[in-house]
């Protein structure tokens, strides 16, 4: 890709904090969904505030162990919901106080990290040529379309939601076209500056439309008009320090019970060899799009040990364990911006904006339609960008096109498993089976017809 800035340059400081606002915006509806997620089923008392607090710091952490190598920012990870269900609910069975439970999204969080040390390890004493045998572009392509494939019904359920109870879903999908209409059309045909930020862009025009519908409903009392919820301002202040995940836990030694932190390890170390698979195909996808082999340089042991130490250090303050984003990504791609730079000034962004609570109060009140319709975009290239891989595969191999369709039906079909308080998410699912149908048609070697010629 001809990319406009690579992942050394520095783009003017104007221009800088344009980019940083780009990325927070591709990254925020996910990374402050999950805590959301979590307090709705668990009843515990997580915030935005401290989930975009430890997503910034986790990056921070990403890009020191990267040496400013890997353009890619970390945000709250989705995998690991069934873990933080278990984690907090496992206080109570275990016999401890609820407050024990926010130690043990800390403990648990460490544990995970440690799986991604420890493969880290692996590699630098072993190499990755057994990873990239493991894995070949016949697995990897067709897993990272998957990524995106599997966020699809996310993004159209937002593109139809109002935030508001009563708003009209036909009101919200006109946001959500309209945002969507502004970001292509920016990034087609935006000169310079525009073609750089055709997401900030299209969060404000979403933004501004919805806002033009909600004056227009409270005016003439029609509620259906109303699809953007401005409550999140209500009596938010200047700025609030956010709730750190370590100041709810009360004492640690509460937490350290033999009963708990075995229900800790059950729950998060299955699930980090599961997301590891994702952190790989991941930087698969990063390194074609930017013409760099990540994989060398920074070296995929650098990339874990960030990814898995960041993860920790963002846990204990924000709850959520960390993952590479699809989205970050995305972002890089159709912006054709790779500047490590920039994601710096997403990270320091996500501080500096979890102190502010107008700020705060903003990107909680951008409607779910507006972020839907950046969402297809970014989940589309995600999706587009695995079939790209695809096209350095022969599938005229019946090898090659077996383990593809596994990967594809499995995912699409949106195949999970679940062992106890571990769920195998769909993508980890199709990863899996892609590798062993690989495996098991490994002894029909690349480059043999199977075509067998008609028989007159």
């Amino acid at each position: 890709m001809n990319l406009i800035y690579g992942i050394k340059d520095k783009p003017k400081f104007g221009q800088l904090v344009l980019f940083a606002i780009q990325q927070l915006l591709a990254i925020m509806a996910a990374t402050i969904a999950v805590p959301s997620v979590v307090n709705s089923v668990t009843g515990s008392e997580l915030t935005a505030s401290a989930a975009i607090f430890g997503a910034g710091v986790g990056t921070i952490v990403y890009l020191l162990f990267t040496k400013s190598s890997s353009p890619v920012f970390l945000g709250s990870s989705f995998a690991f919901l069934g873990s933080m269900f278990s984690a907090f609910a496992g206080a109570a069975t275990a016999g401890l106080a609820q407050e024990a439970g926010y130690w043990g999204f800390i403990i648990g969080a460490a544990m995970a990290g440690l799986v991604y040390v420890i493969i880290a390890i692996v590699i630098k004493f072993c190499g990755v040529r057994w990873i990239v045998k493991l894995m070949p572009p016949v697995i990897i392509g067709p897993t990272v379309a998957i990524i995106g494939l599997s966020l699809a019904g996310n993004a159209i359920g937002d593109l139809m939601s109002a935030s508001v109870e009563g708003g009209s879903s036909y009101v919200a999908l006109i946001c959500g076209l309209v945002t969507l209409a502004v970001v292509m059309l920016c990034s087609t045909y935006g000169k310079k500056l525009g073609k750089l930020i055709p997401f900030i862009i299209g969060v404000l025009a979403g933004y501004i439309v919805a806002s033009i519908f909600a004056l227009i409903g409270n005016a003439t009392g029609n509620s259906a008009l109303v699809v953007i919820n401005y409550s999140a301002f209500t009596n938010c202040g200047v700025f609030a320090a956010p709730s750190f995940t370590f100041l709810k836990g009360g004492s640690l030694a509460d937490a350290m019970n033999g009963t708990y932190l075995l229900t800790l390890f059950t729950a998060y170390v299955p699930v980090a060899f599961v997301v590891f698979a994702e952190h790989l195909a991941d930087h698969e996808n990063l390194s074609t799009i930017i013409g760099e082999n990540l994989l060398e340089n920074p070296g995929l042991t650098r990339t874990l040990l960030g990814d898995g130490i960041g993860s920790m250090i963002g846990a204990f303050f924000g709850a959520c364990p960390n993952t590479t984003y699809g989205e970050s990504i995305a972002c890089v791609a159709i912006t054709r911006n790779a500047s490590t730079v920039s994601i710096w000034g997403a990270a320091v962004l996500c501080i500096i904006v979890s102190f502010i609570s107008p700020l705060m109060a903003f990107l909680q009140t951008i409607p779910s339609c507006v972020m839907g319709g950046v969402c297809i975009a970014l989940y589309g290239f995600i999706a587009v960008s695995g079939f790209k891989m695809l096209q350095k595969v022969n599938l005229n191999e019946n090898r090659n096109l077996f383990v593809a369709c596994v990967i594809f039906i499995t995912g699409v079909g949106g195949m999970t498993v679940t062992f106890g308080a571990v769920e195998i998410r769909t993508v980890a699912c199709a990863l899996i089976l892609g590798i062993l149908t690989n495996v098991m048609l490994s002894g029909k070697k690349e480059g043999e017809n199977d075509q067998a010629p008609l028989q007159k």
